[in-house]
């Protein structure tokens, strides 16, 4: 490990050489190419250079020790001592969670595809409420949230809705996401005060880019319709909605929540990619299975993966066994201490998968 961290610190030098070179800076592409690669260093770099600090501070603390006979210093630099050897274990730990292979996709904006489930009006009114809360989560982390498709129902839910959110490390904290949510409250019509349980599924796919997957148009079909539901001026009165059919797949995509027919059908393809690319890393995961198994899941729509439980104010993320009393909140969008929590067990899974090996 030590080797490759040297390695990669000789990697860091060079880069910020290269970076201070004005033919390179001239370069956008390359300058950029770098500017990640330098990025997606420095965490590790800072924590390695912190980890040969206290290595030293020890090394230095043991010959002091040796040669100082003040009962008072020799206190102090035994304090030293302790502090710099729980430092180097925390280091040493953090580095090993930094040189993880990294998911690919982790930096990829997202697409959301949430759908009611069982339940009827209630699984599109929490679907509503979900598309909610991703919504919340992502004013929270400063990204953008953009609208591809709604269906909704007449009391205000959402049968299914499509949505993309874009910006930095998007998919790294929202693919533990994909899954089945349930919901078990008392609904609103409701006359006799029973909990029911109701569930919408929640699908996480990464953004993919044309280099990513190449679509044949001729496997496409599109047709046009007049959008229905809620919409603003021109949406509701033009043929500006479309509906997308790969014909390989037999998948269909509808967005209606532009007034221009050009930008639906824009959307349509983006969506259509993230799907097949979704369905390539599927294909490849299946190869994987052992590794799959030693994950938190991060992608199998049909997982049980939390329960939100409105009488007790509770929410149980059934993957990790943890349960918070504070739905209002992780409704509200506060989903932090939930997701740091799944990638925590995940590098910790990963870990213990490598130790093994």
């Amino acid at each position: 490990m030590f080797d490759k961290l040297d390695d990669l610190l000789i990697r860091f030098e060079e880069l910020m050489q290269e970076l201070n070179n004005p033919y390179v800076i001239e370069d956008q592409n390359r300058f950029r190419k770098l500017m990640k690669e330098q990025s997606d260093l420095e965490p590790i770099v800072e924590t390695y250079k912190a980890y040969k600090e206290a290595k030293q501070t020890v090394e230095d603390s043991v010959l002091m020790l040796e040669e100082e006979n003040d009962e008072e210093m020799r206190e102090m630099l035994k304090e030293e001592l302790a502090q710099a050897k729980k430092d180097i274990e925390r280091y040493e730990t953090e580095l090993k969670i930094l040189l993880l292979p990294k998911d690919p996709n982790d930096d990829k904006n997202v697409i959301v595809e949430i759908r009611a489930g069982a339940g009827g009006d209630e699984a599109a009114l929490f679907s509503a409420e979900l598309y909610r809360m991703y919504v919340r989560f992502a004013e929270r982390n400063h990204w953008k949230v953009e609208t591809m498709n709604v269906s909704e129902s007449g009391i205000g839910g959402m049968k299914e809705v499509v949505f993309m959110i874009s910006g930095q490390g998007a998919y790294s904290k929202l693919k533990y996401e994909s899954g089945v949510h349930r919901v078990q409250r008392v609904p609103e019509t409701e006359s006799g005060g029973r909990i029911h349980t109701s569930t919408s599924t929640v699908a996480i796919m990464p953004e993919a880019e044309e280099v990513d997957v190449q679509i044949d148009m001729n496997d496409c079909k599109f047709d046009v319709f007049r959008a229905s539901g809620n919409g603003g001026q021109c949406v509701n009165t033009t043929d500006s909605a479309v509906r997308l059919t790969h014909i390989p797949t037999g998948i269909v995509i509808s967005c209606q929540d532009e007034k221009s027919q050009l930008k639906n059908k824009d959307k349509a393809l983006r969506v259509l990619r993230a799907k097949l690319y979704e369905l390539e890393c599927a294909k490849k995961q299946n190869a994987e299975a052992e590794e799959r198994r030693s994950q938190i899941g991060t992608g199998d729509r049909s997982e049980k993966i939390r329960t939100y439980n409105f009488p007790q104010g509770r929410v149980t993320e059934h993957r990790i066994k943890l349960t918070l009393y504070k739905i209002d909140s992780i409704l509200d969008g506060d989903l932090f201490e939930i997701i740091d929590s799944l990638i925590a067990a995940d590098q910790a899974a990963k870990l213990s998968k490598l130790q093994e090996e």
